[in-house]
């Protein structure tokens, strides 16, 4: 029976030590860790070498019309967050610029706007929840989708739900588009994975830290504030630094007299 009660306290110390993380803004990475080596096997078995055949190929001009046609979609999307968070100019260029895609490029095939000057500015729902003031929350790795945060897993239900899924209402197609979509996406990715693999040491911290950056500059337009810095733990076995107490005042000097006036002198 001890033994059996001293394994579980052992087991419930080594659960705790894992969830602990030295990043505040990762209470747990020890779940997370577990997530992202679970989705590294699954890039690595099954995405990437999916991924690389398809952009040996598919040719360059046909992917270059697959790229367009998803990022006029996401254009759409993008100027009605832009409205939301109260830009409205932004929000009537990115309208402009899926019209203009949308005519002239063949159903967004082509990206004739850029070329006539309106810049892609691409917004999504995550970063309007944080212009309106919800904190980024805890780092997440979702299973599968990658890198996450609070805030961004629960606004992806209402940006996945805005795709070009809503073209169609055959499922068959529907699910095609999400599968082409992601698997661009990920041989978009093959050259920055390799310099992942190339130069991070702890390629979980690398994802988080980039993640966690990029999505903050996102929600301030490129212009984050400064983050506070976050008080320094205690080493374990070490007591806390006590506060070095307050200075006392010093007592107020008195005033000094002023000198007697000298008499008038006799003519």
């Amino acid at each position: 029976m001890k033994r059996h009660l001293a394994a579980a306290l052992l087991a419930l110390t080594a659960f705790a030590a894992a969830a602990q993380s030295a990043d505040p803004r990762d209470p747990f990475e020890g779940w997370n860790r577990g997530v992202y080596r679970f989705n590294d096997s699954v890039d690595i078995a099954v995405v990437k070498p999916v991924a690389e055949g398809y952009r040996a190929v598919v040719p360059d001009v046909v992917r270059a019309g697959i790229v367009n046609f998803f990022g006029n979609f996401g254009d759409a999307w993008s100027a009605v967050n832009q409205f939301l968070q109260g830009k409205g100019e932004s929000g009537l260029l990115m309208t402009m610029r899926v019209a203009t895609n949308s005519v002239f490029g063949i159903g967004g095939l082509f990206d004739v706007a850029s070329e006539a000057g309106m810049e892609r500015r691409s917004e999504d729902f995550g970063q309007t929840l944080g212009r309106w003031g919800m904190p980024a929350g805890p780092y997440l790795v979702l299973p599968l989708l990658g890198p996450s945060s609070l805030r961004e897993s629960l606004a992806l239900p209402v940006d996945t739900s805005v795709s070009t899924g809503l073209l169609t209402q055959d499922t068959g197609v529907r699910l095609g588009l999400a599968g082409l979509q992601l698997l661009e996406t990920r041989a978009s990715l093959l050259g920055a994975s390799k310099v992942l693999d190339e130069v991070a040491l702890d390629k979980y911290t690398f994802v988080r830290d980039a993640y966690l950056a990029r999505r903050r500059s996102l929600v301030y337009d490129g212009d984050p504030p400064d983050e506070p810095e976050a008080a320094q733990p205690a080493q374990p076995g070490q007591p806390a630094k006590p506060t070095p107490p307050a200075q006392p005042a010093q007592p107020a000097q008195p005033a000094q007299p002023a000198p007697p006036a000298e008499p008038a002198k006799k003519q």
